[in-house]
């Protein structure tokens, strides 16, 4: 994802960090329409610098790791004002508040596999002896 030919320029078309990401240049049109991003435009066509680089890089690792259009934004505009203390402690709020989601999801997961495990067993139990 992060080659360094591509770190060190200073201009992207929409297609070159759809490409590089993987992603339509219809979701970098979403984000912007959110004002997660805010390309220059030149003429018709958007410009994207190596700040909307950043920020799209945030934005997909904050949606990979579950986070809402919401939070995201909330950090990147703490992202943008440089309140490092205070990007610090919403980032530890918010991974803390989906780690216990996560975890609970996780033990909902294991309960119900047991269920559907001693289900099955029952079931070849009564199989073996019908």
């Amino acid at each position: 994802m992060n080659r360094p030919e591509t770190e060190n320029r200073d201009l992207f078309a929409i297609a070159d960090l759809s490409q590089e990401f993987g992603i339509s240049t219809r979701a970098i049109r979403f984000y912007e329409t959110k004002g997660l991003l805010n390309p220059e435009r030149v003429g018709g066509t958007r410009v994207f610098r190596r700040r909307d680089r950043a920020r799209l890089i945030l934005i997909l690792r904050g949606k990979r790791l579950g986070f809402s259009l919401r939070d995201i934004s909330d950090y990147l505009s703490l992202y943008d004002a440089q309140s490092q203390a205070a990007q610090t402690r919403l980032l530890v709020d918010k991974v803390d508040e989906r780690l216990g989601l996560l975890e609970r999801q996780k033990a909902d997961l294991e309960t119900t596999i047991g269920e559907l495990r001693e289900i099955r067993k029952l079931a070849d139990e009564q199989r073996v002896r019908g």
